[in-house]
């Protein structure tokens, strides 16, 4: 069982069950790759987990099961600081996206930078920086 200190990230909200992910939990998770361009124009290789696995741990269904009301399911991402953005839960599903978004943990092969905090959202396709979360604490899924 994960002590209260040790959680890094929450999913709950619509889920079949919460999680209470640890550093070391989350490192159980397939790792992935993906190459990406910052808000300051650098380019770097960052590595972490995929978002869509996270949720499928928690009972999220994707595929032919996201069809319907579902489709207006959304994903709610909170930060340590109380910043919040949203996505539409197809935006992890790979039959109705080819882009990746990667909860990473490291860059060129180490940590993030302090301003990152331990973990920041990586979403290779966005012209704009603004949903690439930092120090994220929570993922939450909701019905509209």
């Amino acid at each position: 069982m994960v002590s209260k200190s040790d959680v890094v990230l929450i999913v709950d909200g619509a889920v079949e069950h919460d999680l209470k992910l640890s550093f070391s939990d989350l490192a159980r998770f397939p790792r992935q790759n993906l190459r990406a361009t910052d808000e300051l124009g650098k380019e770097s290789l960052f590595e972490g987990v995929l978002v869509a696995e996270i949720l499928k741990a928690a009972g999220v269904k994707f595929g032919k099961e996201l069809r319907g009301k579902r489709l207006a399911d959304y994903l709610l991402v909170e930060t340590a600081d109380g910043y919040r953005v949203v996505f539409a839960l197809p935006e992890f599903d790979p039959s109705f996206k080819q882009s990746l978004v990667l909860l990473a943990d490291s860059r060129d092969g180490g940590p993030l930078a302090e301003s990152d905090g331990q973990q920041r959202l990586i979403i290779s396709s966005e012209k704009r920086y603004a949903r690439w979360a930092r120090h994220l604490v929570a993922l939450r899924v909701e019905h509209a």
